[in-house]
């Protein structure tokens, strides 16, 4: 019976260990912070829009174009940056300090096939999952504080954010989420690599990768909402 080499590019299995890592294992804090990341906006964008032009009623919609666009992709990816980016490093890089990527090359197997691009999938694809379901959501709690809070009916809030947003804005979004669900794995497993050794090397990794995937999620999301600025 033929055995499955270790080369192969796609390791399915793996794939599919880190994507239930990803996903499923991050799904519920994603969803309980960007729900009172969307609370708190509605509430401040309502306060302010009082004090400058004495109304709030485009604040539903105002805050459903802020919440497709921006605030659930990045809210998710910094999320997911402290804690898939900081899992996949310090992994990568305990299997740097005990010996275990040498052995990988000992036996002829590339690391960066057989670590990084289980991840790097895993990654891309839960990413765009996580941030479909952080919008949905978010809008939900949007529409409820808006009619708790401010005394408008989910039709009205649906009316305004169909003025304000399209089905355009969710599919850049989702376009934003693979950039960044590719960054932070690859960002990762960079620090692992160059890994320390001891305890010490791999906690300098770990925050590394955190800080460096961090910076990177912003600056790449103002680099992409400029250039999505041309498609709206």
């Amino acid at each position: 019976m033929a055995t499955k080499s270790p080369n192969r590019i796609i390791r399915w299995k793996e794939t599919l260990e880190q994507l239930h890592f990803i996903a499923n294992g991050s799904l519920s804090i994603i969803v309980f912070c960007v729900c009172f990341a969307a609370i708190v906006t509605i509430i401040e964008s309502s306060f302010h829009m009082k004090i400058v032009i004495q109304n709030d009623s485009m604040v539903p919609g105002f805050a459903a174009m802020l919440i497709l666009r921006e605030l659930a992709v990045v809210v998710t990816a910094l999320l997911l940056t402290s804690r898939v980016g900081a899992g996949i490093a310090a992994e990568v890089g305990t299997m740097k300090v005990t010996e275990q990527i040498d052995a990988l090359k000992m036996l002829g197997i590339p690391p960066s096939t057989y670590l990084v691009i289980p991840r790097l999938i895993a990654c891309i694809f839960g990413t765009m999952m996580l941030v479909v379901v952080a919008n949905m959501a978010c809008l939900l709690s949007a529409m409820v504080v808006s009619n708790s809070y401010l005394g408008y009916p989910p039709a009205i809030f649906l009316t305004a954010m169909r003025r304000f947003v399209q089905f355009q804005d969710l599919i850049l979004a989702v376009v934003k989420a693979a950039v960044f669900g590719a960054v932070i794995p690859l960002i990762s497993c960079y620090f692992g690599f160059r890994c320390e050794a001891g305890a010490e090397g791999v906690g300098r990794a770990t925050t590394n990768s955190v800080v460096v995937g961090s910076i990177a999620v912003i600056v790449l999301d103002f680099v992409l909402s400029y250039a999505f600025s041309y498609l709206y």
